[in-house]
């Protein structure tokens, strides 16, 4: 199995998952049945029990490959992006090729799965490894390829800055911020739980209330999930907040 390699993380539309050539031949494009089972919304073991209940139908290192069998060292198996947990309890790592997930697929047999085979099959298992590149001519060769090479330059800059975007309006707050937080909250119940002499229990429910009011406002499920941007609005919250 020397000749199977991953190519790093690959995205076509929504779709993300582990790009893996060989196996199957030189250059040949593959896909781990984890990745599979992800992306058509199912459990890895659901795939794996139709594969083995099928396998009659699987041709071995034409249609599948089983790298708990082919890859004998668990370093190796780690490095397709499988947790210790995974390699040690699946009896199964399947590995198909654009035929055996053709197959896979007529298994499947909903709607969804051919739409989703219909962008694997012309964004990813088509994907020419390397673009063929022809040497300018002429000075109007070289000044297309200069443009061409500014519009892919601009593309880039733009999905970079959307990715940048993206990531600072999802950022989440860090574990220190949460500790701030907390902090901030127990002051504000202590301090209006003191102002007011209130007992244990009245403490109790104003935690409670504080707690749930965070949520509530930023929505979110916990203070771990409180976005970054929000974080001074979050303080600002508790300090005006009334039970």
């Amino acid at each position: 199995m020397n000749n199977l390699k991953v190519t790093g993380t690959q995205t076509i539309g929504s779709i993300q998952f582990t790009g893996i050539e060989g196996g199957f031949g030189e250059g040949k494009k593959a896909m781990l049945v984890k990745d599979i089972a992800e992306i058509h919304g199912r459990e890895v073991k659901h795939i794996n029990e139709l594969i083995n209940r099928n396998i009659l139908r699987f041709k071995p290192s034409i249609d599948v490959i089983d790298l708990k069998v082919a890859v004998q060292d668990d370093h190796n198996l780690s490095s397709y992006g499988f947790t210790k947990m995974q390699i040690a309890k699946s009896p199964n790592l399947y590995l198909l090729s654009e035929r055996g997930y053709a197959k896979l697929l007529k298994i499947l047999e909903d709607d969804k799965a051919w739409e989703i085979y219909d962008q694997l099959v012309d964004n990813y298992f088509s994907m020419r490894k390397e673009q063929e590149f022809k040497i300018p001519k002429s000075t109007r060769d070289l000044t297309l390829l200069a443009l061409q090479a500014n519009e892919e330059t601009n593309e880039r800059l733009d999905d970079v800055e959307s990715r940048i975007t993206s990531f600072e309006e999802n950022k989440l707050i860090t574990s220190e911020d949460v500790g701030t937080i907390g902090r901030h909250v127990r002051n504000k119940v202590y301090q209006f739980a003191n102002d007011r002499h209130l007992g244990k229990e009245a403490v109790s429910m104003l935690y409670q209330d504080l707690n749930s009011s965070v949520k509530q406002v930023f929505n979110v499920p916990n203070r771990g999930r409180i976005k970054d941007k929000d974080f001074q609005s979050v303080l600002e919250f508790i300090y005006s907040w009334e039970p």
